[in-house]
């Protein structure tokens, strides 16, 4: 582990002072001379608040911020907002200045996204990984304001590239956040050069026998590469002069990645990678002019070589979702290979390179358009609440890197959608209630099933029908994260008409019968018939998939078990574990779930979220797919569940003696003395005789804080437990930890 607190060495300063002065070459043009004081004071902040501050790797914390803002102005495109910003960003997460501070000194721009940056912060700090839950909030952040996630970004990309000096572990959690969601990140937002040095850095520190072994290659056969690249742009330098116009060209060598992906899914060896490289075209011409010249480019390159008509791209007319432009073919070479070339303009090329940052310099493109319809789907899947998290992810990353097909609608409205859409996802489009009716469609005047993938040019009409209703075999169907979503959301919502028809159907029936049915009827059905949750037991009942009559046989014969066992209990028999005083049940009424200790009365489980033991208040929650949770009435979670799900909450307790083993857990803080630990368990295993579960203990500044886990009786017990380590020299206090 580095010294955090290392005082900086020279040659860190030497680093710092280039770093800072490259900084100001690729700020140059951005920043304006009022801009200056408010940049030098942003820095001054930087080594004000942070003057020995450190990464975790163990490089100097300003130096990282300068990097950020390198990246942020000169690989991406941003402007002297994001660059202040990224200076302050790491300041502001290890707490050494405030977002109050910030508001005194900087500008509404500045504190906008540094409230954005501070929420990012909040959820690293709490969580170094990004996952589930997080990971929801985290893109919400992200869709407020862009410059957000493009600065996160940046920090990612200098993290990656000094990633050698972190520990494993490090490196590997570091390279799966990057993988599953930055650099797909970063291609949705067109920044094809920083995706691509991401891929290529997590195959090195993942793959790294394959990354050395493709790298080795590329520089074996670089000379004979550069060769041939020569000789087959000489003829088109000399052929595009000639026609007088203004442009670069030169050969690009493919990723290491890349060329390992290719690899892998040809099944072919490195030698068998035919286009390791591609030939660009940048040519330097006006707005209006630029699809013509660049067409005319491809008319002189496929005059000299042969193109292979397959393989042609056109994304000049209806650019990628993500602003990309460019004319891609593939031409048959000297020595007869296959070499790709991308033809583009300047400003293309800027806009492929920086992504989105690059469109604000370019209002009014329509390529910008597609961005933002993107970021518009993704704050709509985010706001809706109903959306599981876990979905959520899976659904979100379905549309990072897929490529597009483009349709058009009767009146000649071009869509966009992922390569391998549906009828299906074309309606959802539309809007969720057309996706909802939706029983085909018309494509090019022909008929078609929900099942047919459009392919670009398609021009599709919906057709509809009010009698239809969306089925769960049509999640099999869409492939698009917006009509995944709809359609989850709406079967969801059927399903749940469908259990509160079965409801009121047994109720009906019930009443008929002369019977009642009580929460505590539930459970006890919802066991014997064998179902996971209890909307499906409804369900199943409204489909008529279950007899009612089999439920009332069900309960007369419980009932006549009830009365032989009152009866013996009547005449002095012993009635073994059955505890349920006349007077008890008067008191507290029929719907009460009562709890023994042996856990044994109807389908539920204890609540992992506040563990609750035998002694405590407690209630039931009639969960989906798990029976009945049981919770401790001061549950932090407990508001939350009255609130929305007042409904579903049953009244329970504890019946019969004290007994059993509950898991209980406790937060224990005290002075950092070397033997706190052992005291503490000595306490419980020797003294209280209890059985340990698991036991953390975190110091820092001479005061510890551990969690305790371990196995009580009961509350009585517990309490115990609570008072003897509250006891013990150095503890200042001991309170019930909850696992919310």
């Amino acid at each position: 582990m580095p010294d955090l607190n290392k005082p900086v060495s020279s040659q860190e300063r030497k680093d710092i002072l280039k770093s800072y002065r490259s900084l100001l070459k690729a700020s140059d043009g951005i920043i304006k001379p009022g801009d200056v004081p408010m940049i030098r004071e942003a820095i001054a902040v930087s080594l004000r608040q942070g003057k020995n501050l450190r990464r975790i790797s163990g490089t100097p914390a300003l130096l990282h911020s300068l990097e950020i803002a390198r990246i942020v102005v000169e690989e991406i495109g941003l402007g002297r907002t994001s660059l202040i910003c990224s200076l302050l960003y790491d300041v502001l997460r290890n707490g050494e200045i405030t977002l109050e501070e910030i508001r005194q000194q900087f500008d509404d721009h500045v504190v906008l996204i540094m409230e954005g940056l501070a929420k990012v912060a909040d959820l690293y700090n709490r969580n170094p990984s990004i996952r589930s839950e997080n990971f929801r909030k985290l893109l919400f952040t992200f869709a407020q304001d862009v410059r957000v996630i493009l600065i996160i970004v940046a920090d990612r990309l200098r993290t990656m590239r000094t990633l050698d000096r972190y520990d494993r572990e490090s490196q590997i959690n570091i390279c799966s956040e990057v993988s599953y969601l930055y650099a797909p990140m970063a291609h949705r937002l067109g920044l094809y050069n920083i995706k691509s040095e991401m891929e290529d850095l997590v195959m090195k520190y993942t793959n790294r026998a394959m990354y050395k072994f493709i790298a080795k290659k590329l520089n074996e056969t670089k000379r004979a590469r550069d060769k041939y690249i020569r000789e087959f742009i000489a003829p088109l330098k000399k052929e595009l002069s000639g026609q007088g116009l203004k442009f670069d060209i030169k050969g690009r060598t493919k990723t290491i990645n890349s060329i390992y992906n290719k690899m892998r899914k040809q099944n072919v060896d490195f030698e068998q990678v035919y286009d390791l490289f591609a030939i660009r075209i940048i040519i330097d011409t006006e707005l209006k002019k630029e699809k013509a010249e660049c067409w005319k480019v491809y008319s002189i390159v496929t005059d000299k070589y042969q193109p292979n008509p397959s393989r042609l791209r056109d994304w000049l007319s209806v650019p990628k979702s993500n602003g990309y432009e460019s004319l891609h073919t593939t031409v048959l070479g000297p020595n007869h290979k296959w070499v790709e070339v991308q033809i583009r303009t300047r400003r293309m090329d800027e806009i492929a390179e920086k992504g989105l940052a690059a469109h604000w310099r370019y209002k009014g493109i329509k390529s910008e358009k597609g961005l933002d319809q993107w970021l518009t789907n993704v704050r709509e899947i985010l706001e809706n609440p109903e959306v599981n998290a876990a979905d959520f992810i899976d659904d979100f990353k379905l549309n990072l890197y897929d490529e597009e097909v483009f349709v058009f609608t009767p009146k000649g409205d071009l869509r966009r959608l992922p390569k391998g859409a549906t009828i299906l996802d074309f309606a959802f489009d539309i809007h969720s209630e057309i996706g909802k009716k939706c029983v085909g469609a018309r494509v090019n005047q022909k008929n078609v099933s929900i099942r047919y993938k459009l392919r670009n040019g398609d021009q599709v009409e919906i057709q509809t029908s009010s009698n239809q209703e969306p089925k769960q075999d049509w999640l099999n169907i869409v492939s698009t994260s917006r009509a995944r979503t709809k359609l989850k959301q709406a079967l969801r919502d059927i399903e749940y008409k469908e259990a509160e028809i079965g409801r009121e159907m047994l109720v009906r029936r019930l009443k008929n019968w002369k019977l009642e049915l009580t929460d505590q009827l539930i459970g006890q059905l919802v066991k014997h018939f064998r179902y996971k949750s209890v909307h499906d037991f409804f369900c199943d009942i409204a489909e008529d998939k279950l007899d009612v009559v089999e439920i009332k046989e069900f309960i007369l014969k419980e009932r006549e078990k009830e009365k032989e066992l009152l009866e013996s209990q009547q005449a002095g028999r012993s009635a073994e574990n059955f505890v349920t005083p006349v007077e008890t049940e008067e008191h507290y009424g029929h719907d009460v779930l009562l709890i023994d200790k042996n856990l044994s009365n109807v389908n539920f489980q204890l609540a992992k979220c506040c563990n609750p033991i035998f002694g405590d208040d407690i209630f039931g929650f009639v969960s989906v797919n798990a029976g009945i949770k049981i919770h401790r009435t001061n549950c932090p979670n407990a508001p939350d569940l009255r609130k929305k799900y007042g409904y579903r909450i049953v009244p329970a307790r504890w019946t019969g003696e004290a007994g059993g083993s509950y898991l209980a857990s406790l937060k224990v803080t005290g002075e950092d003395d070397i033997g706190i630990v052992t005291n503490i368990s000595q306490v419980v295993s020797k003294d209280m005789g209890l059985k340990i579960r698991s036991i953390n203990v975190d110091s820092h500044d001479g005061i510890f804080e551990g969690t305790l886990s371990v196995f009580v009786d009961n509350k009585q017990s517990l309490n115990t437990l609570m008072k003897k380590i509250k006891n013990i020299k150095g503890v200042f206090n001991v309170s019930r930890f909850d696992a919310v």
